[in-house]
């Protein structure tokens, strides 16, 4: 009489071991198949409109992106008769608010700049707001400077208050901070730089598009 054995077979050996087996790696190879599939996905992904990373170079390349964006500040400046407005005024267009003084040598430097921005995008849902941060002693200087630069508007913020209730405040002058025309800040440029070449238009395109 053949004795019986104790020993267990190898998990292969048992019955059914082999197709238990096969189960396990299929959903290993599931599981890389999918990771790869994400990885690819997400290489070849085309850029979505409104997003601004890929087109923060050049000029541009000073563009810093929110990682949060936020509302413009609700404090008002003044037109050149004195008439109130906020940038929440301006939404359901791209704003681009240039915050600059007289006596900013990079501000003086860039207005033409904004102002063929300007006058580039006049057909266009966009806006071009160069806000004065000079005294109230110097505020005919500056609107005699915007005057220069058609077709640009003279506003001014005497009280330099809108620098500081930005979120963060700004950091010097000039700056310009890009609205969508939801209303939400999509770009912010700290210094000079020249706002009428292919690299500002491309960040305005982007913004155009996603409407």
């Amino acid at each position: 009489m053949s004795e019986q054995s104790g020993a267990t077979p190898p998990p292969g050996d048992r019955p059914g071991g082999g197709i238990l087996k096969w189960a396990l790696w299929s959903v290993a190879l599931f599981g890389v198949a999918a990771v790869l599939y994400i990885i690819a996905q997400a290489s070849f992904k085309p850029q979505q409109s409104g997003d601004l990373s890929g087109v923060a170079r050049g000029e541009m390349r000073k563009l810093v992106i929110p990682a949060d964006v936020t509302a413009a500040p609700a404090n008002t400046f003044v037109d050149a008769a004195g008439q109130p407005h906020r940038v929440a005024d301006f939404k359901g267009k791209v704003v681009v608010m240039n915050l600059w003084a007289t006596w900013c040598a990079p501000c003086v430097a860039e207005m033409p700049t904004l102002a063929k921005l300007a006058a580039e995008y006049a057909d266009k849902p966009v806006v071009v707001i160069p806000v004065s941060v000079d005294t109230p002693a110097q505020t005919d200087k500056a609107r005699l400077f915007i005057g220069q630069h058609a077709p640009l508007a003279f506003y001014s913020d005497p009280e330099m208050k809108l620098p500081f209730a930005l979120k963060p405040a700004a950091q010097g002058m000039p700056t310009t901070v890009i609205y969508g025309a939801d209303g939400l800040e999509r770009g912010r440029v700290s210094g000079g730089a020249d706002w009428s070449g292919a690299d500002a238009r491309a960040v305005i395109d982007r913004l155009l598009a996603k409407g």
